[in-house]
């Protein structure tokens, strides 16, 4: 009974081993599983994540490259600056107050001329000097203008010299009776700020010449045209002057030459003759006609 006893008691043990092994191996298994759980879970994070770096990175810089050209998509640099392409609003800022753009402004006294009351703007087309009644008078010679630069026609009888100053060259007429004022043609440099064209500062000249009529003169043109003395460029303007004398009103016969000389100054030859001798009036077609450069 006692062989019997142990070897239950043997067999017992057994049982309760293996079970304890079986609960062993079984708590292993588990573990096993419990920890190979997170490393899948892991595995499986990871790329999700880097997948979202990767979308989240690619939408940055497209969003980037819109607003700085150059810079890459994937790139995690900082952009660097775009080049430069010469099209800035601070560029064309600047070039509106640059010299060459005020270069192109209007002379000031071109611009006072161009609001006178007295000087009408002139016409846009051409007008040629038409021919003014009478006979011109017989010339000597011409006048040779070296200070000026050009030559004129010196008239025999009807025309006097006279004492140049204030100008290069100058010829009167005689003062006709009971008048105030006389025909008058006389050369020099030309006395007021050159222009950027001849037209231009033929227009200013002819508004110079008003200090040389009746206080109150206006002026209406009646040619506009350019000109060559010689192989020089130049401009002509004829014009008529209104004026008041003793209440009455008068006018002038005038026109005005500017001929660009080459070492000096634009030379004027000028030329204005009062209705009171209106008979000389064609002397004014001589004298343009006649004008060389020297």
């Amino acid at each position: 009974m006692r062989v019997v006893y142990r070897m239950i008691a043997v067999a017992t043990g057994v049982v309760v081993l293996g079970a304890g092994v079986t609960v062993v191996l079984l708590n292993r298994g588990d573990s096993a599983t419990t920890t190979a759980a997170p490393r899948n879970s892991a595995d499986v994070a990871v790329p999700s994540v880097v997948s979202a770096s990767s979308a989240s990175g690619a939408a940055a810089p497209a969003a980037g490259a819109v607003a700085t050209p150059g810079l890459s998509p994937l790139s995690s640099a900082p952009p660097s600056p775009p080049p430069s392409t010469g099209t800035s609003a601070t560029p064309s800022a600047a070039a509106v107050a640059s010299p060459a753009a005020d270069a192109d402004a209007v002379d000031p006294a071109l611009a006072a001329a161009l609001k006178d009351p007295r000087v009408p703007a002139l016409p846009k087309d051409v007008r040629r000097l038409r021919s003014l009644p009478g006979r011109a008078a017989a010339t000597h010679s011409l006048i040779k203008d070296r200070r000026s630069g050009v030559a004129l026609p010196r008239f025999a009888k009807a025309w006097a010299l006279a004492k140049p100053a204030p100008f290069a060259s100058r010829q009167l007429l005689p003062m006709a009776k009971g008048a105030s004022y006389r025909g008058m043609l006389v050369s020099c440099p030309v006395p007021i700020p050159e222009q950027k064209t001849l037209r231009d500062t033929a227009f200013l000249a002819a508004r110079w010449t008003l200090n040389h009529h009746p206080s109150g003169a206006t002026i209406t043109w009646t040619a506009s045209q350019p000109i060559k003395a010689g192989k020089r460029k130049g401009w002509l303007l004829g014009y008529t002057v209104h004026y008041s004398l003793k209440g009455r009103k008068r006018v002038s016969a005038a026109a005005l030459a500017l001929v660009d000389t080459p070492e000096t100054k634009p030379a004027v030859v000028f030329v204005t003759i009062p209705d009171s001798q209106k008979k000389r009036w064609h002397d004014i077609n001589k004298v343009m006609s006649s004008i060389k450069a020297l």
